[in-house]
C-alpha cells in the first residue's frame, strides 16, 4: 500500500479477493439449500460458505508457493464475517470472541475434510454430517448431494492453475 493510500485511508485491494467472492458466491448457490438440505439460516450460509472455502484451501495446501494467497484468502474471510457479525449488531466485545469461534470452526472443516477426502466416502460425509450439517441429518439424498458437490469441487480443483484459481476462477 502506498504512502497517500495510507493517508486517505484507502486499504489496497486483496489479491485474493476475487477467489473469496467466488468461494462465497459458490457457497450461496440455491442446490446447497435445496437440493443439500442445508438450513437457510445465518449458520446454514456460514456451513456452506465454510465448507467450500475448506475445500479451496485444501487446493492450496497441494501448492508449494500457495501459502501467502491461502493467507489472503483467509484475511478476506476474516474480513468479511467480522463485518457480517457487525452488521446483525454483534459488539464489539463480543465480535472478537465469535471470530475466534469461527476460525475454529473452519480449522476443524480443514482438518475434518482433509483426512476424510483421504479415507473415503463414509469417512467424508461423516464429516459433513458433524460440520455441514451440525450433527442434523438432513436426509440421505441432501447429504449425498453436498457430498458430491464438494468431491466434484475437490477434483475440479486439482485441474486448475494457481493464477487462475486466485483470480477466481472456480471449475463449473
Amino acid at each position: 500500500m502506498g504512502l497517500w493510500q495510507r493517508l486517505a485511508g484507502r486499504k489496497a485491494e486483496n489479491p485474493a479477493a476475487a477467489l473469496y467472492q467466488a468461494v462465497v458466491a459458490r457457497g450461496r448457490a440455491a442446490h446447497w439449500y435445496e437440493a443439500g438440505g442445508v438450513p437457510d439460516t445465518v449458520n446454514g450460509r456460514f456451513d456452506a460458505i465454510a465448507s467450500v472455502l475448506a475445500i479451496v484451501l485444501l487446493r492450496l495446501e497441494a501448492e508449494p508457493m500457495a501459502g501467502e494467497p491461502a493467507a489472503r484468502l483467509i484475511e478476506c474471510f476474516v474480513d468479511d464475517m467480522d463485518g457480517q457479525l457487525r452488521q446483525i449488531g454483534i459488539g464489539d466485545v463480543v465480535v472478537g470472541k465469535r471470530m475466534g469461534k469461527m476460525m475454529g470452526l473452519l480449522g476443524g472443516r480443514l482438518g475434518a475434510y482433509r483426512e476424510a477426502l483421504v479415507e473415503g466416502t463414509a469417512s467424508f460425509e461423516a464429516a459433513l454430517l458433524r460440520n455441514l450439517y451440525r450433527a442434523e441429518d438432513p436426509g440421505e439424498a441432501a447429504l449425498a448431494h453436498s457430498a458430491g458437490e464438494l468431491r466434484k469441487l475437490h477434483a475440479a480443483l486439482a485441474g486448475v492453475e494457481l493464477d487462475a484459481l486466485i483470480a477466481g476462477q472456480l471449475p463449473a
